[in-house]
């Protein structure tokens, strides 16, 4: 099965685990790879929208008769069962994916693709006591963030302003992407008026990219 390049790099940082849950499932691509690949002993889908579930349950269809599958039609965690702890929201915007879990329960390890606000998921996680191991932004025709969150603290370590807003990855061992990404908003700002809120903006705009300086002489 040929999946975008966003669905890849999900799949391509699933951690291997006993039950997985993918919530707001959509067509069920990254429950298709976790199955297919024997990454997880068993699964569950869900999905606000039933039409969006059909259609998962019928790429799954040979899961869900082998019993290795569950599908719920529900909003966010509801009706989910606790012992699902790896758990995969993707393609919903930052707040909307705190409120599932806040709404719900915290899982040992948590994949979030966060379609927008993705500082704000990260504060969230670090309260909870969530170490982000990994956290970077990559591109397939927009630009994503890719955030895998483990419960408890491994390392103790303070975000810094820009840590929190940008990742910790992302200031410290930059992509390519990441730098695309932070060129394409500098160029967008530095043309606009000037109001407080603007220069705020482009000023820290430039301290990323003075950060950034540090990992990639071409920047």
């Amino acid at each position: 099965m040929k999946y975008s390049k966003r669905i890849e790099m999900i799949c391509k940082n699933l951690p291997v685990c006993t039950y997985f849950a993918d919530i707001g499932c959509d067509h069920g691509y990254c429950t298709a790879f976790m199955l297919e690949n024997n990454l997880c002993k068993e699964a569950i889908i869900t999905d606000i929208s039933e039409k969006s579930l059909k259609k998962a349950e019928k790429l799954l269809a040979n899961f869900l008769l082998s019993g290795k599958l569950k599908s719920i039609c529900t909003n966010g965690l509801q009706f989910v069962d606790e012992k699902y702890q790896q758990i995969l929201i993707a393609g919903m915007g930052g707040e909307e994916i705190i409120l599932i879990l806040e709404n719900g329960f915290l899982p040992e390890t948590l994949i979030l693709q966060p379609m927008k606000n993705s500082n704000k998921v990260r504060k969230f996680l670090l309260n909870k006591g969530y170490t982000l191991t990994k956290d970077f932004t990559f591109s397939d025709k927009k630009f994503y963030d890719l955030l895998v969150a483990q419960k408890g603290v491994i390392k103790e370590r303070k975000y810094t302003h820009l840590e929190i807003e940008y990742g910790f990855d992302n200031i410290h061992t930059p992509s390519k992407d990441f730098i695309a990404m932070i060129d394409i908003e500098f160029e967008k700002y530095k043309n606009r008026t000037l109001c407080s809120n603007i220069q705020k903006k482009i000023i820290e705009l430039v301290q990323v990219k003075n950060e950034i300086k540090k990992y990639f002489s071409d920047t």
